[in-house]
C-alpha cells in the first residue's frame, strides 16, 4: 500500500518514527504492530513490507495412521479427518509428505526420535544430553536482535526428566534447543509469557499494560495514517482481551493469574503449568503466540502442545479419553481421532487469527511460515517419514494448495529427502544465510 503525498509530507518526513520504537510506560514496553506509516528495516524486504515470521507447533506421538493424508490441489484438495480443521486454509497450505531424519534410525522410541525434531541432530544416549541447535534458535541467534524477544518458546506440558530406554526424556519434552547441550527453557504459564511480551522487569506489573502506555499511544496517534490508527486500535483491543482472559482464568482458579486476584488461594494449587481446563490453557498459549507476532515483539516462536510420550489427558472430550495421550496414541480408533483433531484445531485457531490481521496487502498468515509437525508418522513409532504441514508463507514466495510428495518408491533408501532441507529453506526465507543445516546441503526447491 502507498502512503499519500499529503501524509508523507505532514508526518513521516518531518517527524519520522523509528520502526523499533515502542510504546512505553513505567516498567512496561509494548512493541508496535506493523504499521505502513512507519519505516521498516528488514533484510530482503522492500520498504513498507511486513517482516517474515516462523512458528513451529509440535504434538507428540504422531497421528491416526489412516487419517493423516492429503490429495489433489488448491480448492479441490481433500484432507484426512485429522487435518479437517485446516480445511479453510487449503489455498495457503503445503502438505509435505515423505521427509525424515536419518539420525533417528536405530534410536530408541520417543526420545531418540524427538530430540532431532527441529535440528536433525544425532542425539546422545546413556542419559547424556546432546542434540543440536534447532532451526528456530538459529534464526533467533542471527536475527533476534531486531525484536524485543529473540524467540518465544511456549509449552503446554511440563518437561520430563526421566530416562526411557537409555535416552533422557528431556529430548521428548523439548523441540527448541539453544545449543547442543541446552534445551531452550519453556514458558508454561500464560501469565508469565504475557508479562515477558510487555514488562521491562522481572517484577510483574500490577496494572494493565494498556494503562501504562496510554499516554505514549495517544501521542503516537497524531503521527500515523487513519488506516494505521485503525490497526493500532485493533491491536490495543486484542491486548486488553487477552489481559481479561488471563485475569478471569486466575479468578476461577484454573491457572496462575496475570495479577493476584486473592490474598491467598481459595483452591488447591494445580500442578506446575498444567491447569485443569486444558482447552482454555492451549487457547491462551495460541493467542499469546499470535500476539507476539502481531506486536512484532518476536518473529520466531515454538509451541509444544504435548510432549512425545505425553501424559496429557483429554477427558474433556469424553470419559473414555481419561487416559494419557501416549496410551491413546497406540490405537487407530475414534479416541485417537478425537485427540488428534483437537490438537490440529489449535493450529487452525492460530492460522485463523493470523489470517484475520491485515498487514498491507497481505495478512499476517501470509507473512508467517506456520509449521505443524511431530516426531513420528503414527503411534506405532514409524519414522520412515515424518508428518509436516505448513500454512502461510505467501509473502516469502511459497505457493499454497499443494501436496509435496517426497516418498521413495518401494521405500528404497532415497537421497535428498532430509527434513532439514525444509529447515534450510525456512532459514533462507527468513533472511538467514546458510549453506547447510543438519544433514541438508541444499534447500527444498518447492519451498
Amino acid at each position: 500500500m502507498h502512503r499519500t503525498a499529503a501524509f508523507h509530507n505532514a508526518g513521516a518526513s518531518t517527524d519520522a518514527v523509528s520502526r523499533r520504537r515502542m510504546l512505553r510506560g513505567i516498567g512496561v514496553s509494548m512493541a508496535l504492530p506493523w504499521l505502513e506509516s512507519l519505516p521498516l528495516a528488514v533484510a530482503g524486504a522492500k520498504a513498507g513490507q511486513a517482516p517474515m515470521r516462523f512458528a513451529a507447533v509440535f504434538t507428540g506421538n504422531g497421528f491416526h495412521s489412516n487419517e493423516w493424508w492429503a490429495k489433489a490441489a488448491g480448492a479441490d484438495m481433500e484432507l484426512g479427518k485429522v487435518l479437517e480443521p485446516l480445511k479453510p486454509f487449503r489455498s495457503k497450505m503445503n502438505f509435505i509428505d515423505g521427509l525424515w531424519h536419518e539420525s533417528s534410525l536405530g534410536k530408541e522410541i520417543h526420545s531418540g526420535q524427538t530430540g532431532p525434531m527441529l535440528s536433525g541432530a544425532d542425539c546422545a544416549s546413556g542419559g547424556s544430553i546432546r542434540a543440536g541447535t534447532s532451526v528456530d534458535q538459529v534464526i533467533a541467534q542471527r536475527l533476534g536482535n531486531r525484536t524485543k524477544i529473540p524467540s518465544l518458546v511456549l509449552g503446554c506440558e511440563p518437561p520430563n526428566v526421566a530416562i526411557h530406554k537409555n535416552y533422557s526424556l528431556i529430548y521428548s519434552s523439548h523441540i527448541s534447543w539453544s545449543s547442543a547441550k541446552t534445551p531452550t527453557p519453556l514458558e508454561l504459564y500464560p501469565a508469565i509469557a504475557f508479562d515477558r511480551l510487555f514488562s521491562d522487569s522481572k517484577r510483574r506489573t500490577m496494572r494493565s499494560v494498556l494503562d501504562a502506555v496510554r499516554e505514549d499511544a495517544t501521542s503516537l496517534r497524531g503521527r500515523i495514517s487513519r488506516s494505521d490508527g485503525q490497526r493500532l486500535d485493533e491491536y490495543l483491543t486484542s491486548v486488553r482481551e487477552i489481559e481479561q482472559q488471563i485475569e478471569a482464568a486466575g479468578k476461577q482458579g484454573r491457572m496462575e493469574g496475570w495479577r493476584p486476584t486473592l490474598e491467598k488461594p481459595d483452591v488447591p494449587r494445580p500442578q506446575d503449568g498444567i491447569p485443569t481446563d486444558l482447552p482454555e490453557y492451549m487457547r491462551l498459549m495460541c493467542d499469546i503466540l499470535v500476539l507476539g507476532f502481531r506486536t512484532d515483539t518476536t518473529r520466531v516462536a515454538t509451541l509444544k502442545l504435548t510432549n512425545d510420550h505425553s501424559a496429557t489427558r483429554f477427558n474433556f472430550l469424553g470419559e473414555k479419553l481419561n487416559q494419557e495421550g501416549h496410551s491413546i496414541s497406540h490405537a487407530d480408533n475414534e479416541m485417537r481421532l478425537q485427540m488428534d483433531t483437537f490438537l490440529l484445531q489449535q493450529t487452525a485457531s492460530i492460522a485463523a487469527k493470523l489470517d484475520a490481521v491485515q498487514e498491507g496487502e497481505r495478512t499476517l498468515l501470509d507473512n508467517t511460515m506456520l509449521l505443524h509437525c511431530s516426531s513420528m508418522i503414527n503411534g506405532h513409532h514409524d519414522i520412515k517419514k515424518l508428518p509436516a504441514v505448513m500454512l502461510g508463507g505467501v509473502a516469502a514466495g511459497i505457493p499454497g494448495g499443494r501436496v509435496l510428495d517426497y516418498n521413495p518408491k518401494d521405500w528404497v533408501q532415497p537421497k535428498q529427502r532430509q527434513l532439514c532441507r525444509l529447515y534450510l529453506s525456512i532459514l533462507h526465507k527468513m533472511g538467514v544465510e546458510a549453506d547447510t543445516f543438519g544433514d541438508a546441503t541444499e534447500p527444498l526447491a518447492e519451498i
